[in-house]
C-alpha cells in the first residue's frame, strides 16, 4: 500500500474507524513496506490494497468490509497461515504479524494488538527448505572509493547459525563483492539506502564510483529481495559496538575480524536487521567466521554456474546435472550442506586436502568400519535447524524431543569414529562433544510422547514437578467425580440419556433432551436451551468445574515454565551444539567420500605443489553417472597433461560439435574440484599441482534485460580471465569468438592464445573451431594441438569421443547438421557453397607465400589477392578492352 494511501486513510475522522481499523493502520504506518498481517480471531486479515495484493498473488476471494465495497479484504486460516506466508515470501515479499496481545475471553474492551515480527525472505523458516540448501540473508557495506575501497560482506542463516564475513579490498572491491554475491545467491540482500543509484537496466549500481555501469552489478540479478535500511546504520560507530555486544567480546581481534572494518560494519548491519525485524534474542548466534576467498580454490559466479557445481545451467532442468547431485551420499542434513558448501570452496591448502585424502583412504579400505560409521549416522537429524528453532522460540514439544533423539545418537557416531587411526579421524573423534548432559535434561523433563502443543497437557514426564503431579491427580480425579455425577442424576431423575458435558463457553453441564424435560427436579438451574434439548447447572457440578478447570489452567503454568527452563539450558549450550554439528558434518562428508569411491572404483589423486595437471583414463563423474542410470553405452575415457612449469601448458583442441569437446574441458574442471575437496576421482591416476582458480567460459550465453549481446557476455567474462589469471589456475575456453564476423573472431582468439601462453602461463584447454589456430603449435613452444575423433562412414560420421594428439582436418559441421534433421536440399547447396569457399581461400595463397608470412598475418587480406590477380597478368598480352575490363573487375571486388 502507498504511503500516501496509509496516511490518507489514517488521517480520516477517528469515528469513522472501527477500533480494529484504527489498530491496523496504526501498525501499517509503522511498516509500510510489509503487508500486514492482522489476527482477528481465528484469521489473519488484510485490508485494503494489501488485500488486493495477496488476493492476487494468492488466488484468494477478495471481499469487503461494507456494502459499497470501498473496504477490500481477504483472510487466511491462521492455523493453515504458514503455506500462505512461505508461499508470498518465496516471492520476494516482506510480511509483518499483528498479533493479539491478550486473551479475548479475559478482556471486555477492544483486544491489544502489536506487530510481533516481521518475516522476510531471507529471515523466514521455510519448512519446504530442503536440507542441503542454506537461506542466506546478506548484507553489503561500502569504505572509501577507488583504490583505497573495502566491500565487506555478511552472510547468515537464521535457520541454522551460520554467521560469516569477507572483505574485498582495491579498486576492483565491488566487482568482487557482487561476483561473491552471485555464487552464493542468498534470498535477500541488506543495504544502506544511499549506497545504490538510479537503476540501469534493471539493476542497481553504486553511486560511489565503485561501480561504473550496471555490468559490476550482474551478481545482483539472482537476488529477488534488496533491502534499504538508514545509512547511519551502517557507520561504524553503531555497527561495530553492535556487533561486539552481540556476540560478547571486547573488540574485534576477539572475533578474527580486526583490520575488515567494512566486513565488520556489514555483520552489525545484520544484528541491527535481526533486531529490528523482532527475531527474538538469537541466541544461536553466538560466533562468526571470518574468511578469505584466497584460502580456497576460488570459483567465481560464472564458473560455477557454467560447471553446474550445485544447481542445473538452467532453470527448470534436472538437479541430476549437476556435481552435488551426483557426490551426494551424505547421511545428514548437516553434511549436505557443508558438501555444497565444500564444492564452492574447495580448500587451497596441500596440508588440509592430503589430511582428507588419507581418512577418505582409510574407510574406503575398510567396508566394516567404513559402514559402521555411516550407519550410526542414520538416526541424526538436523542439529543446527532444531537449534534454530529453538532459539526462535518456534520448536514445540514433539521437534525439542526430535533434538534428544539425536543427541542419543551421537555416542555411536563417536564410538564408529574411533574405530579409525588417521590423523582426521583422530582429530574429529577427540573433538566430538557428544553432549549426553543435554540429551539426559530432555528425555527426564519431557514426556516420550508428547503432544504437539501445550493445550492437551501431558508436555512434562511425571515425576518432574510435584505440584504438576498433584494437579494433575486433581484433574484426573475431578473427572472420575464427574462421572459419578452422571450415573447418580441419571438414577434419581430416571433419565436414562441425562448426559454431563462441556465446552469452552459454557463449561460443564447435565444436557436432558426435550423429551425428559419434565422430570428435570426442581435443583436444577437451567444454563441453555436448544432446539432438541436443554442444558442445567447444579451447585454441586459447579464447584468441581472450578477445581477441573484451575487445576488444567494451573497445570499448563507450571509445564510451560518448565519448558521455557529446559529451553534455556539449551540455549547455553548452544555453542557446543553449533560445533557438534560441524564435526558430525565433516564425519559425514569424509564418510560419503569414502563410500563414492568404494562404490565406484575412484581412485586417490596426488596433490603437490607443482604446476602439473595430469590424469590418465579419466571419466566425467555427472555424466558417467547418468550414462549408466539410462543404460547407454560406456562413458569413454580420456587423459590429460599439462604442466605449467616445464611442459605443455596450452592445449588446443578441435574437432566436431558433438564430439566432446566441452565435456572434455568440465571434466578437466570437475575433477580439480573434487581433488581438492578431498574426494576421490574417476580416473586411473590423477596428479595435480594445486590450482588456485578455475576460470571458465564454456558455451553461449546472453543477457538482454542488461543490453548484453552474447558476444557482449563473452568479451566480458574473457576480460576477467586475462586480467586476473595466475600460472597456478586453470583456464578453459570454449569456442571463443564465436559471436562475432569470422576474421574479428579469429583474430581475437589467436591473440588471446598467445596471452595466455607468453605472459600468463596458465594450464589453458583452448577448444575451437578456427582450424588456422593449429598453426600456432609451430609459433608457441608450449601448446599442443589435440583433437576429438569422428570416424567417417557413407552414411555420415560417427563420434568416438575420444581425444588424440594432433589436429582436427575439418570440422564437419555439414555432417552435424545432417544429422540434426536439416533438409537434403539444404544439405546438398551447404556443401556445393562450402567448395566454393575452399577454392577461393586456397587459390588466394601464392604457392611460394612463406609459411612465416602466414602464421604472422593468420589469414591473406583482400588487398594481397588483388595484388596476386595482377602479378599473374601478362600486360604486354592484354587488349585495351581487356584491361578495362580487368580493372572494373577488381573495382568491383574491392566494393563488394
Amino acid at each position: 500500500m502507498a504511503t500516501e494511501t496509509i496516511n490518507e486513510i489514517a488521517g480520516m475522522d477517528a469515528a469513522s474507524l472501527t477500533p480494529v481499523m484504527r489498530q491496523y493502520f496504526a501498525a501499517k504506518q509503522q511498516y509500510p513496506d510489509c503487508l500486514m498481517f492482522c489476527r482477528i480471531g481465528d484469521f489473519y486479515e488484510l485490508f485494503y490494497d494489501d488485500a488486493i495484493l495477496v488476493a492476487r498473488e494468492l488466488q484468494l476471494t477478495l471481499t469487503a468490509r461494507d456494502r459499497e465495497k470501498k473496504q477490500p479484504m481477504c483472510g487466511v486460516p491462521y492455523h493453515a497461515a504458514e503455506i500462505y506466508l512461505q508461499r508470498l515470501l518465496r516471492k520476494g515479499y516482506r510480511i509483518a504479524l499483528c498479533e493479539q496481545m491478550e486473551d479475548p475471553k479475559t478482556v471486555k474492551t477492544i483486544v491489544r494488538r502489536e506487530v510481533t515480527r516481521v518475516l522476510t525472505p531471507g529471515t523466514s523458516l521455510d519448512p519446504s527448505l530442503s536440507p542441503e540448501q542454506s537461506n542466506y540473508l546478506a548484507s553489503i557495506a561500502m569504505i572509501g572509493t577507488g583504490n583505497t575501497a573495502k566491500a565487506g560482506l555478511a552472510l547468515l542463516d537464521l535457520s541454522t547459525g551460520e554467521f560469516r564475513a569477507t572483505e574485498f579490498s582495491g579498486a576492483s572491491a565491488w566487482a568482487a563483492a557482487i561476483d561473491e554475491l552471485g555464487r552464493i545467491r542468498p534470498v535477500e540482500l541488506v543495504h544502506a539506502s544511499g549506497l545504490f543509484g538510479p537503476a540501469s537496466g534493471g539493476l542497481l549500481t553504486a553511486k560511489n564510483g565503485n561501480a561504473e555501469s550496471s555490468e559490476d552489478s550482474a551478481g545482483l540479478e539472482y537476488i529477488r529481495t534488496r533491502t534499504p535500511v538508514e545509512e547511519w546504520v551502517f557507520t561504524g560507530d553503531y555497527a561495530l559496538p553492535l556487533l561486539t555486544g552481540h556476540l560478547h567480546v571486547h573488540s574485534l581481534d576477539g572475533i578474527g575480524m580486526g583490520g575488515h572494518e567494512s566486513a565488520a560494519i556489514a555483520s552489525g548491519a545484520l544484528i541491527h536487521y535481526m533486531r529490528a525485524t523482532k527475531q527474538g534474542a538469537l541466541e544461536h548466534i553466538d560466533g562468526i567466521r571470518y574468511y578469505e576467498r584466497s584460502t580456497c580454490l576460488e570459483l567465481d559466479s560464472v564458473s560455477v554456474r557454467n560447471l553446474e557445481l550445485v544447481d542445473p545451467l538452467f532453470s527448470g532442468e534436472s538437479v541430476q546435472t549437476t556435481l552435488f547431485h551426483t557426490l551426494e551420499a551424505c547421511s545428514t542434513p548437516m553434511g549436505k550442506r557443508l558438501l555444497r558448501a565444500t564444492l564452492l570452496r574447495p580448500s587451497n591448502e596441500l596440508a588440509e586436502i592430503n589430511a582428507r585424502l588419507d581418512a577418505v583412504a582409510e574407510a574406503t579400505a575398510d567396508l566394516r568400519k567404513r559402514e559402521g560409521l555411516r550407519r550410526s549416522m542414520d538416526g541424526v537429524l538436523d542439529l543446527e535447524r532444531l537449534l534454530g528453532r529453538v532459539a526462535l522460540d518456534s520448536a514445540g514439544p514433539r521437534e525439542v524431543m526430535s533434538l534428544a533423539a539425536t543427541l542419543g545418537c551421537l555416542p555411536g557416531v563417536a564410538l564408529a569414529d574411533k574405530a579409525f587411526e588417521s590423523a582426521r579421524w583422530r582429530e574429529l573423534a577427540a573433538a566430538l562433544d557428544p553432549l549426553e548432559d543435554l540429551h539426559y535434561a530432555i528425555v527426564k523433563t519431557l514426556a516420550d510422547e508428547p503432544p504437539i502443543t501445550f493445550a492437551d497437557g501431558g508436555v512434562i514426564r511425571a515425576g518432574v514437578d510435584a505440584e504438576l503431579d498433584e494437579l494433575r491427580e486433581l484433574s484426573r480425579s475431578g473427572r472420575q467425580a464427574l462421572i459419578t455425577i452422571e450415573e447418580r442424576e441419571r438414577q434419581r431423575t430416571g433419565i436414562g440419556s441425562l448426559k454431563v458435558r462441556f465446552n469452552s463457553v459454557f463449561g460443564y453441564y447435565l444436557e436432558v433432551t426435550k423429551a425428559n424435560a419434565k422430570s428435570v427436579p426442581a435443583d436444577y438451574e437451567r444454563k441453555q436451551t436448544l432446539v432438541n434439548a436443554e442444558r442445567f447447572t447444579t451447585p454441586e457440578l459447579k464447584d468441581y468445574e472450578t477445581k477441573i478447570l484451575t487445576a488444567q489452567e494451573r497445570s499448563g503454568e507450571i509445564e510451560r515454565r518448565i519448558f521455557a527452563e529446559l529451553r534455556a539450558e539449551l540455549l547455553a549450550n548452544a555453542g557446543r551444539i553449533r560445533e557438534t554439528a560441524r564435526r558430525i558434518a565433516e564425519i559425514d562428508m569424509l564418510g560419503c567420500f569414502a563410500h563414492l569411491a568404494a562404490l565406484r572404483g575412484w581412485t586417490r589423486p596426488l596433490i603437490e605443489d607443482s604446476g602439473v595437471l595430469e590424469f590418465v583414463q579419466a571419466r566425467h563423474p555427472v555424466v558417467e553417472r547418468r550414462m549408466e542410470e539410462s543404460g547407454s553405452r560406456r562413458f569413454v575415457p580420456n587423459s590429460v597433461h599439462l604442466d605449467a612449469d616445464a611442459g605443455p601448458a596450452v592445449l588446443l583442441i578441435t574437432g566436431p560439435n558433438m564430439g566432446g569437446k566441452s565435456t572434455y574441458l568440465r571434466q578437466t574442471a570437475l575433477l580439480v574440484i573434487m581433488a581438492q575437496c578431498g574426494c576421490f576421482v574417476p580416473a586411473e591416476r590423477m596428479t595435480l599441482g594445486l590450482v588456485d582458480r578455475i576460470y571458465t567460459r564454456i558455451g553461449a550465453s546472453d543477457n538482454v534485460a542488461r543490453g548484453r549481446s552474447t558476444f557482449m557476455v563473452e568479451m566480458t567474462e574473457t576480460a576477467a580471465i586475462l586480467n586476473t589469471a595466475t600460472a597456478r589456475s586453470l583456464v578453459l575456453l570454449d569456442e571463443m569468438g564465436r559471436g562475432t564476423a569470422t576474421y574479428d573472431g579469429l583474430s581475437l582468439a589467436w591473440a588471446t592464445v598467445e596471452h595466455l601462453h607468453d605472459r600468463i602461463g596458465a594450464r589453458t584447454l583452448f577448444a575451437t573451431h578456427y582450424h588456422e589456430l593449429t598453426m600456432l603449435s609451430e609459433q608457441l613452444v608450449r601448446l599442443r594441438n589435440l583433437r576429438v575423433t569422428v570416424k567417417e562412414t557413407p552414411s555420415g560420421i560417427v563420434f568416438l569421443h575420444s581425444v588424440e594428439a594432433g589436429p582436427a582436418s575439418k570440422s564437419y559441421g555439414i555432417e552435424v547438421a545432417k544429422l540434426a534433421g536439416l533438409p537434403a536440399a539444404v544439405i546438398s547447396r551447404a556443401r556445393d557453397v562450402l567448395k566454393v569457399h575452399e577454392r577461393v581461400e586456397s587459390s588466394a595463397l601464392r604457392p611460394a607465400q612463406a609459411k612465416e608470412q602466414m602464421q604472422m598475418t593468420m589469414f591473406t587480406p583482400l588487398s594481397q589477392r588483388i595484388v596476386d590477380r595482377l602479378g599473374e597478368v601478362d600486360v604486354d598480352e592484354m587488349t585495351p578492352r581487356e584491361a578495362l575490363n580487368l580493372l572494373a573487375d577488381l573495382q568491383r571486388e574491392l566494393k563488394a
